[in-house]
């Protein structure tokens, strides 16, 4: 590949590609103006979403055959471009299923005046390989290092979190109240929708297709902004940033020649920011009677003042029907836009232990529960503390945790294990750690939330509780583990109360490997909290022997049991 190449829209050129590593794909881009569009104070996406064809570079090369964009994830932009700033930008495959793949792309920007380098957005997109005459079955990635083992284990989580998506997004708004304001507000200040509506038309030619006529999906993305950039500035007579991108997949593809029909209009304005909504649809000119729907987008744009901080915005005036129904729907994705940044995004450290759990947010806490544990599973720099009898004790000190790591073979099948250590009713019966142990509620097949009480540790004089969200995976493809993920979780219906000393859990749980015919790996990860780390640090010298003794009674437990899946625990 030529190490000087120029974007088709003119938007600028890549001084240097680089191939490093299987699947990656690195360029470097300087910004150049053009006559339509300049990146003069645009907002940060620009870079991206004019360089979608990096994101297909490393698709297209591991399936080895022409791909699709299927979907792209949430996209939080930090910083904006600016005219004579470097793009940095690094694609990489980061997992392959049966036909898809999610690809994962950095973008970095650089002032080469003042030699300052800034993350500008991560983004995840979902390519599909498409073969005209015969079936895709995508190889798999063999991931090295341990970022890359934790984005390949991580990876299969968030294509479930994305399968469920859109019936989240339904089960919100048909079962949550969203408080709104709408009502209370002066309407002699409000500015109606209908003025912020724009429609565009764009002729799809072949410079925004890729080798299969297919429209680049980055180049959908680049006119979808731009017209919702146009309605945001209606409302607020200024020049707006974008700063987040909903989670959305394409319906259907458009070929060259297509007319794409652009809507946007503004859903509802908040305090510092605002809600866009733009919709997509296709016709070919004498060809087709109804437009095919492309997809619909929710952008966020916010106004910067001179010293980069959010103007107030005016409010919106909904029309009604439609337009109130919008309203209160753009209210309801702003709460669970915040739930999910706020779990999702959130670095362990900088998080609360125990996490608010509710309907808006059950689906990412989740997420989180199970992710966390995976990313635990990854390290590479465990330490094998001791070993008896063939129950191996590891230990991992990283940042302000003290993590262990407890593993055995057991004559017991993976899914009976799985099934049996699933059900945290019958903890007890194994582990003197859990007293009791009562179900609050089963939140869907795979999550459950427990109160747990457990004896008190060292010299305190109370005993302790837990309130425990238990998410178990079954493996997503060959050699991924069996999981049960624990973590806390913070319900109004159970509360701190004066007989207890409430304990939490940053996060444990169990991982299941089949080793061969009724042979299963059992491990138990437990990243300790302070409050237990006192406890540890007091009781070095019996940690290897009550470990030891905890996981032989879970051992036996499963032999005694393995023939015993009573119907209520196979459906959990």
């Amino acid at each position: 590949m030529d190490k000087t190449w120029i974007d088709k829209q003119g938007q600028g050129a890549v001084s240097e590609v680089k191939k490093t590593g299987e699947g990656w794909v690195w360029a470097r881009r300087h910004n150049l103006s053009s006559g339509r569009l300049t990146f003069d104070q645009r907002p940060a996406d620009r870079g991206m979403m004019l360089t979608h064809g990096f994101l297909l570079m490393p698709a297209e090369r591991h399936a080895g055959c022409p791909c699709v964009t299927a979907s792209m994830d949430d996209i939080y932009f930090e910083h904006t471009i600016s005219v004579g700033q470097v793009v940095n930008i690094k694609a990489k495959v980061n997992r392959a299923f049966n036909s898809s793949m999610e690809v994962g792309i950095q973008v970095a920007s650089e002032d080469l005046c003042s030699e300052k380098q800034w993350n500008v957005c991560k983004a995840l997109a979902t390519f599909v390989a498409h073969r005209e005459l015969s079936k895709v079955k995508l190889k798999q990635t063999t991931p090295q290092t341990e970022e890359e083992k934790t984005e390949h284990s991580v990876a299969a989580e968030r294509r479930r979190m994305r399968l469920l998506y859109a019936d989240t997004i339904k089960d919100l708004l048909a079962n949550c109240v969203i408080q709104d304001d709408l009502e209370s507000r002066d309407c002699s200040c409000m500015v109606p929708a209908e003025r912020t509506r724009v429609e565009s038309v764009e002729l799809v030619l072949p410079p925004h297709a890729n080798h299969q006529g297919n429209t680049f999906g980055g180049q959908i993305m680049a006119w979808m902004e731009n017209v919702a950039t146009i309605a945001a500035s209606r409302l607020c007579r200024a020049h707006p940033t974008l700063k987040t991108i909903e989670m959305f997949h394409f319906r259907g593809p458009s070929q060259v020649g297509d007319r794409l029909v652009l809507k946007a209009i503004v859903n509802n304005a908040f305090k510092h920011s605002m809600e866009v909504g733009v919709c997509v649809e296709a016709y070919r000119q004498g060809a087709e009677t109804q437009r095919r729907h492309i997809n619909s987008a929710f952008m966020t744009f916010v106004v910067l003042d001179a010293d980069d901080q959010p103007r107030t915005l005016p409010w919106i005036r909904p029309q009604p029907g439609d337009g109130e129904r919008r309203y209160r729907e753009a209210s309801a994705r702003k709460k669970i836009r915040l739930d999910r940044q706020y779990i999702v995004s959130c670095k362990q450290t900088e998080m609360p232990i125990s996490v608010p759990w509710d309907p808006s947010n059950q689906v990412y806490l989740s997420y989180n529960n199970v992710s966390s544990l995976k990313m635990l599973v990854t390290k590479d720099n465990w330490v094998l503390s001791s070993e008896i009898n063939q129950v191996r004790l590891y230990t991992l000190e990283d940042d302000k945790f003290l993590s262990f790591h407890m593993e055995m073979l057991v004559q017991v099948e993976t899914i009976q294990a799985f099934l049996l250590l699933s059900d945290l009713l019958r903890r007890p019966e194994w582990d003197k750690h859990y007293r009791s142990v009562e179900l609050v509620q089963q939140v869907d097949e795979d999550d459950a939330i427990y109160h747990v009480i457990s004896p008190a540790l060292g010299s305190d004089v109370k005993p302790q509780d837990f309130v425990i969200l238990a998410s178990r995976r079954k493996p997503c493809d060959n050699g991924d583990p069996y999981v049960i993920a624990l973590r806390s979780v913070t319900l109004p219906t159970h509360p701190e109360t004066p007989a207890y000393r409430r304990g939490e859990t940053l996060c444990s749980g169990f991982c299941f490997w089949r080793e061969g015919d009724q042979l299963t790996k059992v491990s138990y990860y437990n990243q300790a909290t302070p409050g237990f780390l006192n406890y540890v640090t007091t009781n070095v010298a019996g940690l290897s022997s009550e470990f030891y003794t905890t996981v032989k009674a879970c051992e036996q437990f499963l032999l005694d049991n393995r023939s015993d899946l009573a119907p209520s625990l196979q459906t959990l």
